[in-house]
């Protein structure tokens, strides 16, 4: 393959720093190749004033640069699997996907304090729909405010008092070398991670030399992870406004997913869970999805 592969990223300091984790494993596997990243700018990126299901959802973080690979513009692109919508461009794929991770949300304060130690009223900045209403769902009285901009903004607004917590990505954080903000990890099953949290895609146009490079570098283990947690998202017609997560864990041959439907304007929280054989993956998220569905018309929320 001649000439240097263009991969395409957002041009956050998290982003590149992803984009350069996959650039180093392929560069591990093919040391002829040479890399180049290409930073772009979303719209997700520029519109900060606004909660982004009321401006288009997920696909704000990825629209542009999808449009750039269609294009060839360039040669791949690397997403957080978090950020990808539902459905992508017909003519592209996800050739692979990394190692998870840690997927945990974290709750950052300046003095290292965790949820119960936070005071009545105390103002919680995130932009998640689906940490908000897990959030209000453990402490009722916090008052959850808009949290837009990238990683290290977000840090700066907290340690300038602009709030008393913020909510952040554990995958994020130590991919950035920030290992110290993570002491105050929630656990998974208190409080769901986003659906593919801690992934990331190498996003390619579809056949040709390119795939098939790319797929050389795939964590298996991880795609039926990532798999089941989205049939999860797709069956429910998940999107950035509708407040749904899952967790997909394999031991073995064996797969157990959990997730997270809020219902009744996310005053309520349905969780649940199915454990299958992994290889089963799509059918496994269908089953909880559907196990969702029936849980909310046994309650009258449908």
């Amino acid at each position: 393959m001649n000439g240097t592969i263009r991969v395409g990223t957002r041009e956050s300091a998290l982003a590149m720093a992803q984009s350069r984790l996959i650039v180093n494993l392929l560069e591990s596997r093919f040391s002829g190749l040479k890399f180049e990243l290409v930073g772009m700018k979303t719209r997700g990126d520029v519109l900060l004033d606004t909660r982004l299901d009321l401006i288009g959802g997920k696909g704000l973080f990825v629209n542009e640069i999808e449009n750039a690979l269609i294009e060839d513009k360039i040669d791949m692109a690397v997403h957080s699997m978090k950020d990808m919508p539902a459905v992508m461009p017909g003519q592209l794929t996800i050739a692979a996907v990394s190692e998870r991770e840690d997927p945990r949300d974290v709750l950052v304060t300046t003095n290292g304090q965790s949820l119960k130690e936070l005071r009545t009223g105390a103002v919680v900045g995130t932009s998640s729909i689906r940490r908000e209403v897990q959030l209000l769902a453990l402490r009722p009285d916090l008052n959850v405010r808009q949290l837009r901009g990238n990683v290290l903004t977000r840090l700066d607004k907290l340690g300038a008092g602009e709030y008393d917590a913020i909510v952040l990505a554990a995958a994020g954080l130590k991919r950035l070398g920030l290992h110290e903000k993570c002491g105050c990890c929630f656990p998974v099953e208190e409080m769901i991670p986003a659906i593919g949290q801690g992934i990331l895609g190498v996003q390619v146009r579809k056949g040709g030399k390119m795939q098939e490079l790319v797929n050389s570098i795939n964590s298996p283990d991880t795609w039926l992870a990532l798999e089941a947690e989205r049939s999860f998202m797709i069956r429910l017609n998940g999107g950035c406004s509708t407040p749904v997560a899952a967790h997909a864990v394999i031991s073995g041959n064996e797969m157990k997913i959990t997730g997270m439907l809020a219902v009744n304007d996310g005053k309520t929280v349905l969780r649940a869970a199915v454990e299958g054989d992994k290889r089963q993956t799509p059918t496994l998220g269908e089953r909880l999805a559907d196990l969702m569905v029936q849980n909310q018309i046994n309650m009258g929320d449908c």
